[in-house]
């Protein structure tokens, strides 16, 4: 955890008014989390801070690339990501529950640690499935592996047939 720590925002010093900061984003910053489902990353991050008397306002613009793999054919590929977040984080000394898009800092903390905000914007924005494409895209699918795989399920829909239980549902109506 130790190389995320420049990923924190000392904001003690900074006047009032926006300040911007830029942070590369690499295998190096997913490997700190040990499940993490990003293993490979591309990205850049710029972050605006507007730093106000009673609250600083973070805006997150994430733009890059990350590994994924195609759930379609298998094969690895760049998944192009680009998304903007806003934060708000409070100067108060009580916690604010009501609200999870507010962060709560007290007059002692003297900087905001971003490393966790952006491991959840990236993370939250790859899609769950995921293709390289449709044949004929670029890139596209292994047209390979793809053929493969639907002479396999062929052969097994051949082999099953249909089994006799079902057949009394296709008299119901």
């Amino acid at each position: 955890m130790k190389s995320l720590k420049k990923y924190s925002i000392p904001f003690t010093g900074l006047k009032l008014g926006k300040h911007e900061f830029d942070y590369a984003i690499t295998d190096a910053f997913f490997d700190e989390y040990e499940y993490s489902l990003v293993k490979k990353a591309d990205l850049q991050c710029h972050v605006e801070l507007d730093k106000q008397e009673t609250m600083l306002i973070l805006d997150f613009h994430i733009k890059g690339t990350v590994g994924k793999t195609c759930d379609r054919c298998l094969a690895a590929f760049p998944l192009p990501l680009e998304l903007n977040e806003q934060q708000i984080a409070k100067f108060s000394e009580e916690e604010i529950d009501e609200d999870e898009e507010i962060i709560t800092l007290s007059r002692k903390d003297h900087e905001i640690d971003i490393a966790g905000l952006l491991y959840e914007y990236i993370t939250v924005a790859v899609p769950f499935v995921g293709t390289c494409g449709n044949e004929g895209d670029t890139p596209f699918c292994d047209k390979e592996m793809l053929d493969r795989l639907n002479k396999l399920a062929g052969s097994e829909n051949e082999n099953k047939g249909t089994d006799p239980r079902w057949d009394v549902l296709k008299n119901i109506k």
